[in-house]
């Protein structure tokens, strides 16, 4: 029996949906100690230790995007372009030209009727800026290595990975950092609308599941980052919402260890 040609593409990105969502952050803060052999680190030990605290549900897409290549009865690329083919040839809607910019606009227009997010203007200004420029970094450096064709224009070799896709889960992301603390239903209507993206990009034949679910990816991991090495809060008190970094001496195993607490 054929299966629904987006069911795995849609269970895929959905995900994101439940690992982003935040019941209470207020009250929680991220810890990560790094064990520190001879008392000394250099600071590319420290920042990779840093990545490791984010989150890691960009590896999934990418993983995902990855074994879609593979031949495979479960996510294949080419049978899910097969079964699009099949059941909706003649679709095209341009709404995901749009839907991938929506959660910027729902982020400046809560704040602008009073509802207000995690940062003031300027720092979430900052970070949108900042990983924008980290997304289309990744995402058009990709598509100069990989020249992969797109399945409705084999001329056209910038189809790996989407770059509408990463714009949208970039700011769908955005979007639940700076209000998902408040409801959690602000992460899921912002993922539900990247996932609606994602799923378009392929119905519209723009690409193929493979290029969706690594844009996924890059798009989530590209806010992640920015919010991880935003330190500099304008306009705070200087001990405010900054980086903490504390030693912590072991004397069972006599390590050091640096606690290293972000909000």
């Amino acid at each position: 029996m054929k299966h629904l040609f987006l069911a795995p593409l849609l269970t895929a990105l959905l995900i994101v949906n439940i690992t982003f969502a935040q019941v209470n952050p207020q009250t929680r803060t991220d810890t990560l100690k790094i064990s520190i052999p001879n008392i000394t680190t250099s600071g590319n030990q420290l920042f990779k230790g840093t990545l490791r605290s984010t989150y890691k549900v960009h590896l999934i897409f990418v993983a995902g995007g990855i074994f879609s290549l593979t031949d495979n009865e479960i996510l294949s690329k080419e049978e899910i372009y097969e079964e699009r083919n099949e059941w909706v040839p003649k679709f095209h809607h341009n709404a995901d030209n749009y839907l991938q910019h929506a959660p910027i606009l729902a982020v400046y227009g809560l704040n602008l009727i009073g509802v207000k997010g995690k940062n003031d203007f300027g720092n979430r200004t900052a970070l949108l800026i900042k990983s924008e420029l980290i997304m289309a970094a990744l995402t058009c450096s990709l598509k100069r290595i990989t020249t992969v064709p797109r399945p409705d224009d084999p001329g056209a070799k910038t189809s790996f990975p989407s770059g509408h896709t990463a714009q949208a889960f970039a700011t769908a992301t955005f979007l639940s950092k700076e209000y998902g603390h408040k409801s959690i239903w602000y992460s899921i209507a912002a993922y539900s609308m990247a996932t609606t993206v994602g799923a378009m990009r392929v119905m519209n034949n723009r690409h193929w599941v493979s290029d969706v679910l690594v844009g996924a990816g890059i798009g989530n991991f590209s806010t992640n980052l920015a919010y991880l090495t935003h330190q500099n809060k304008w306009g705070r008190n200087k001990r405010e919402g900054q980086t903490i970094v504390m030693p912590s001496f072991d004397g069972q195993t006599g390590m050091l260890s640096l606690v290293h607490r972000f909000n």
